[in-house]
């Protein structure tokens, strides 16, 4: 019988090396279809030690001299040698041994910490190989006090799983446990999260679960962790429903409670789950989301999954009980597309599905713009009902590694609309009823690229991943030449330029998100986050939006103007007596002189003339907002 793997507390059962103390550390793996497997420790002393095999497939044994630093890879079957499917450390990268690390536990001292609660958090997106020039977790340690000065609360990397080389986003990943060594491997991640948590900031880890990379991936060496019955856009489907699935997903979820648990993040985005393919009565998400909600109880901490689909099913955030995996969260790509295509005219690709004013609406009071509805893009039905999905369980962004880094050049939002428009999508996501993310660099308006970088070692693989590239821009109609993957310059090309947050409009940038951001948390109607005190109203002749928030003695009244011309128009705004909190016309946010009067006394509905790139938030204490 297996021990519960999911919630294995005891080194001897932990999948990995798990250093015991006094130079001994226990070292299990399961390989189900090999008769021998030994432990080969290369380091300090060589040695080669048989594992005894149990019954279920898993391989164990205890080896003496193997402390702190050891490195190590399996022989299996007396042959091949192979890292540690469970590796916590790959020091020579994805080709190189394993090496043991230390106890976790003694070497924190944030054991009082938790996240705050997912509605109160703002999340940052960045990259840690191009963040700063060094490329490592102790680098953009630095930059930590910014983060928090302009408001956020809550980092999410991207994948920091042991990748090829140096240069990668971080998707191809093959060693899940293990912390890219050329960020600073586990001792500088350890060292990143406790300088987050000790500025209040909550630390998220996109993680990786569909897939692995083709390099360096010798996962099908130990045992049949993926199955040719599906098929993903990056090759065999991991194995989560067929034979021997228990056991896969047992090295899965055990690697979501090893970072959650001996590494302290606060959460989990799950990569692209809509690729997961599992028919299973107990999905896996299910599962994992169980395994996570009981490991917080046992840490009394706040833990949160996040998915990543682009299915718009709601199941995925619905409790169980309602027929739901009961993740925590989701990203809602129907927000980002809403905005882009409104603000940029783009209509290739998906953005044929969105750009006009009513698609914005419908994403900022539902969740989804598409709940069920016809998608040209698709040529068929989209999406299903979030109604019974709170806001909270809505992660929205205007841009976002993918959105920006998908692109042929790697555009942010800032290459393609003006001043103007940048503040509007700004003020989009801020004042929205739903959990905003920032990608790095936005709210100053990096003029960088993000763009897509590799450094495989596989010359057949590099000209596959050319060749891809170039295919995936095909169906967006972009022209001209693709940067090369490999280069090193085009990772370069990516890298911040921090300096930029002083200068001119980029220091303005900068200071009208920190401004939304203390609205959103100052103001009660704008801090509760509900749909259900939410009214949306879409102008679409004149390009208008306007959005009514409210708490129990507290509203707000939101208008946008997307067009490219004065026009005027009689709002929705209920009578009574309001103050302006925010003007994106304002000389202060380097825009022209505003139309909007700094008070409003109404009795339902007024009529103003709106300029282009308006943006305006009026807020009044009314004696019972409706």
């Amino acid at each position: 019988m297996v021990p519960d793997a999911r919630r294995a507390d005891s080194p001897a059962d932990r999948l990995g090396a798990s250093y015991l103390g006094d130079g001994r550390c226990a070292f299990v793996v399961w390989a189900p279809l090999r008769d021998s497997v030994e432990v080969h420790l290369v380091t300090p002393v060589e040695q080669l030690v048989p594992m005894q095999r149990r019954a279920d497939g898993y391989h164990t044994a205890v080896v003496e001299g193997a402390g702190p630093g050891a490195r190590y890879r399996y022989r299996l079957g007396g042959e091949a040698e192979f890292s540690d499917p469970a590796s916590r450390f790959q020091p020579e990268g994805v080709h190189g041994p394993s090496e043991v690390i230390g106890p976790d536990a003694e070497r924190w001292t944030d054991t009082a910490w938790s996240s705050p609660p997912f509605e109160e958090l703002i999340f940052y997106e960045l990259h840690v190989g191009t963040f700063t020039e060094q490329g490592t977790f102790d680098a953009t340690i630095a930059h930590l006090d910014e983060l928090r000065d302009l408001g956020i609360n809550a980092v999410e990397l991207m994948p920091v799983a042991q990748f090829p080389g140096t240069r990668n986003w971080g998707y191809d990943g093959v060693y899940p446990f293990a912390a890219q060594n050329s960020y600073g491997g586990p001792d500088g991640l350890r060292h990143f999260i406790y300088a987050c948590h000790r500025r209040g900031l909550a630390v998220v880890l996109d993680v990786v679960y569909n897939h692995l990379g083709p390099e360096g991936n010798y996962l099908g060496q130990y045992g049949p962790y993926f199955t040719d019955f599906y098929h993903t856009p990056w090759g065999p489907a991991v194995n989560f429903d067929g034979p021997h699935s228990d056991e896969v997903r047992r090295y899965f979820i055990e690697n979501a409670l090893y970072w959650l648990t001996d590494c302290h993040l606060d959460g989990l985005r799950l990569d692209a789950v809509h690729a997961i393919r599992d028919f299973s009565a107990q999905p896996f998400l299910q599962e994992l989301a169980s395994a996570v909600q009981r490991r917080a109880a046992d840490l009394h901490r706040n833990l949160y999954l996040i998915a990543e689909s682009d299915l718009n099913d709601a199941r995925l955030i619905l409790p169980p009980e309602l027929g739901g995996y009961g993740l925590d969260a989701q990203w809602s790509d129907d927000f980002h597309h809403a905005v882009h295509a409104l603000l940029t005219g783009e209509r290739e690709g998906y953005y044929q599905d969105f750009g006009t004013v009513g698609h914005l609406a419908r994403a900022l009071w539902h969740g989804y713009a598409y709940a069920g509805d016809y998608s040209a893009y698709r040529r068929r039905r989209h999406g299903n009902s979030p109604r019974h999905n709170a806001a909270r369980q809505f992660v929205v962004c205007i841009q976002n590694h993918d959105q920006v880094g998908n692109r042929m050049l790697g555009e942010r939002l800032g290459h393609l609309v003006d001043f103007g428009s940048l503040k509007q999508a700004a003020a989009l996501l801020l004042l929205s009823p739903y959990v905003p993310l920032l990608f790095m660099g936005e709210e100053y308006g990096e003029t960088a690229p993000f763009q897509y970088f590799t450094s495989h070692g596989d010359p057949e693989l590099v000209e596959a991943v050319r060749a891809g590239r170039a295919a995936e821009f095909a169906a967006f109609g972009w022209r001209g030449a693709v940067s090369d993957p490999q280069a090193e310059a085009t990772c370069a090309r990516s890298r911040l330029h921090h300096g930029l947050r002083h200068e001119g409009a980029h220091r303005v940038l900068r200071e009208f998100y920190q401004h939304l951001i203390a609205l959103r948390r100052s103001i009660p109607a704008l801090r509760q986050l509900s749909k259900e005190h939410l009214e949306v109203t879409a102008f679409e002749s004149g390009r208008v939006l306007t959005m009514r928030r409210w708490s129990d003695r507290d509203e707000t009244f939101i208008v946008f103007h997307f067009g490219r011309r004065d026009n005027t128009v009689t709002l929705p705004i209920p009578g009574g007596a309001w103050h302006k909190q925010l003007d994106a016309l304002d000389e202060r946010w380097l825009g022209a002189d505003s139309a909007f009067p700094d008070t409003l006394d109404t009795c339902d509905g007024t009529t103003l003339t709106l300029q282009p790139g308006a943006c305006a938030l009026y807020h009044r204490q009314a004696e019972a907002a409706a």
